[in-house]
């Protein structure tokens, strides 16, 4: 067979799963996958409603097996699954069942690679047992951390003849890389599902895969660290406090321009309420994009104003935090510069020079280190630690893309509450 697109309906309700379904049978030749959070949710009943409502369709149950391989093959089979999946971390026994069943039950049965010892030997393993394919799959939390599939892909690709899947991280640009690299099924989720078109989308992505061109997309890629700016600008604080599971708000600070955006890394300043030498000074430790930070108490007197903003301007400094007071907001608000702090007050104290730069500071009880990133905006500030940071940014981006995709159905005539079937949700 040629390279075929595989849908993952990885929603956790069915009407969700049945709006997309319906969008993307419409933008060409596509297999449905009634992906493995929808299973768990609704059960085979998902696959029964798939089949009954596309029964052209080829159709994907992502049962990721891992044990009783021949009664949970048989199950989806008979619910109505052409495709039955199995993890090539299951004992052989397993894999063999599952084959077993297939044949028995007219399923093809496919092998995900995800958490096997040594995925190339794997796949040649369960090739000499009969499956029918095979796949990568890079977890969600690896395409977090900014990871790569393609050399993989290459290497299992080259080693069997089986059809290769390749999951995680396919969108319009990077389905031409996983096609030349060998891949023989496109499994993609969020840059479907999330999309506010699915089945455009869907087309981009078959455009792709048929032309060998790239279709460019702003959204659904995952940033290394060189992108991470680029992306922090995008998302929201609530995108990134969502992402970092309800945390990272450095709480009380006060946005004093409205609709500046700071984003960057931080230099670090402590010093004591209404010294202001140690902040002025470190406006010189600053590369452009950079944040100054500073821990002041709390309270008055100001540490900062409009001639320390001055220079931060001229120095290309993205903005400042103030766990203390700020004068001159007027000015500041006219200079469009990105500031926030505790306090505002026309008193400044005096530059004795107390405290140091580039050390750990606390800013509203949250321990902040240099290098650690600060976003704001007029939701107010959130602190991410640089040893998350990659992480936590291509999560608040996952958070977006999620969020477009809901607010797409509210204007379609809905309401948050019917869209994500709240009721159904809240705890018991």
């Amino acid at each position: 067979m040629g390279c075929v697109l595989q849908v993952a309906l990885d929603f956790l309700n069915l009407s969700r799963a049945m709006k997309v379904a319906e969008e993307v049978v419409h933008a060409g030749e596509v297999w449905l996958e009634a992906g493995t959070p929808l299973i768990k949710s609704e059960g085979l009943e998902a696959v029964r409603a798939l089949r009954k409502a596309f029964p052209k369709s080829v159709l994907v149950a992502d049962m990721k097996i891992m044990d009783a391989g021949r009664i949970e093959t048989e199950m989806a089979a008979k619910a109505g699954a052409n495709w039955v999946v199995v993890m090539g971390s299951a004992s052989d026994a397993t894999i063999k069942e599952c084959v077993e069943a297939g044949r028995n039950y007219g399923a093809k049965v496919s092998v995900d690679l995800l958490g096997a010892e040594d995925p190339l030997k794997r796949a040649k393993d369960v090739e000499s047992w009969g499956v029918d394919a095979v796949s990568i799959h890079m977890p969600i939390d690896q395409q977090m951390e900014g990871g790569e599939f393609l050399a993989l892909l290459r290497s299992v690709a080259g080693a069997v003849s089986l059809p290769v899947g390749v999951a995680g991280g396919i969108h319009s640009e990077t389905a031409v890389d996983a096609v030349e690299a060998g891949a023989g099924i496109l499994i993609v989720g969020g840059a479907i599902t999330k999309a506010t078109d699915s089945r455009k989308a869907a087309q981009d992505i078959l455009q792709a895969m048929t032309t060998r061109a790239k279709v460019p997309t702003e959204l659904f890629k995952r940033a290394d660290l060189s992108q991470v700016r680029e992306v922090l600008c995008r998302v929201s604080t609530a995108n990134i406090a969502d992402a970092m599971h309800r945390s990272g708000h450095l709480r009380g600070l006060l946005g004093i321009t409205p609709g500046a955006k700071l984003v960057g890394p931080v230099v670090t300043v402590r010093t004591a309420p209404g010294d202001w030498a140690k902040p002025v000074e470190a406006i010189e430790h600053c590369k452009e994009g950079d944040v100054v930070a500073i821990e002041a108490g709390g309270v008055t007197p100001a540490v900062w104003g409009e001639l320390a903003t001055n220079s931060c301007q001229q120095r290309g400094v993205a903005g400042v935090v103030i766990d203390g007071a700020l004068r001159d907001a007027d000015d500041i608000r006219k200079m469009g510069f990105a500031a926030f702090s505790k306090e505002i007050a026309p008193v400044a104290g005096e530059p004795k020079g107390f405290g140091e730069i580039g050390g750990p500071i606390a800013l509203c009880g949250v321990k902040v280190l240099p290098g650690d990133w600060l976003v704001g905006d007029g939701d107010g500030v959130v602190h991410i630690p640089k040893d998350k940071l990659v992480g936590f940014a291509n999560r608040a981006q996952g958070v977006l893309e999620m969020e477009n995709r809901i607010r797409k159905e509210i204007q379609d005539g809905s309401t948050l509450s019917e869209v994500v079937e709240l009721l159904k949700w809240e705890k018991k």
